[in-house]
């Protein structure tokens, strides 16, 4: 890879244009397999890891080593706050995915971002998950206020923007569609 001739928001243009012609070229190098683990420590505290992942059928090695991770609950959920609860590491994906969706497509239109944040919250009552009679156990609802800043660029074209981003997301479709799920048990 050469120098890039148009850096955006942080994102190499060409590079990206040059990723969509080679799936456009070749439908597998849209392929990707991701991976995450995690150990239970004791009690609501988990460590997690995200390793490598795998793109096209090969394994990626442009990670030195895998992301960590602690995961806990809060004490009122019997927990010590060692890291965030799952659900709200879910938010915070959705808010990644959202902020890497916006400043990328923004990027490949020669939209500047000034400033970019979004906030994401959701509701949930726990009853289910403790055995008790209650609505579904996950989100009832989530929102996501984002904010926006450039200098190049009006609010219609920043609200499609936005528009497109929701409908392009990968966290918000996995969030709104069904998802099969096959869990295995190994008894050690």
């Amino acid at each position: 890879m050469g120098t890039s001739a148009t850096t955006r928001n942080g994102i190499d243009v060409d590079t990206l244009v040059g990723t969509v012609e080679a799936i456009k070229a070749d439908p597998a190098q849209g392929s990707f397999t991701f991976r995450a683990s995690s150990a239970w420590r004791g009690g609501t505290h988990n460590t997690g890891r995200v390793p490598g992942f795998t793109h096209a059928g090969a394994a990626d090695t442009t990670r030195k080593s895998a992301f960590e991770l602690e995961g806990d609950e809060p004490p009122v959920l019997l927990g010590n706050n060692a890291g965030p609860n799952a659900v709200e590491l879910l938010l915070q994906a959705l808010g990644f995915c959202y902020a890497v969706g916006y400043a990328a497509n923004a990027a490949a239109q020669g939209i500047d971002i000034s400033s970019m944040e979004f906030e994401v919250e959701g509701d949930l009552d726990v009853r289910p998950f403790l055995g008790l009679d209650g609505p579904r156990p996950g989100f009832t609802a989530i929102r996501a206020h984002a904010r926006v800043s450039s200098p190049n660029a009006g609010p219609e074209q920043l609200q499609e923007l936005c528009r497109y981003v929701q409908d392009t997301s990968p966290v918000r479709d996995c969030l709104t569609s069904p998802v099969p799920i096959e869990t295995t048990l190994e008894i050690v």
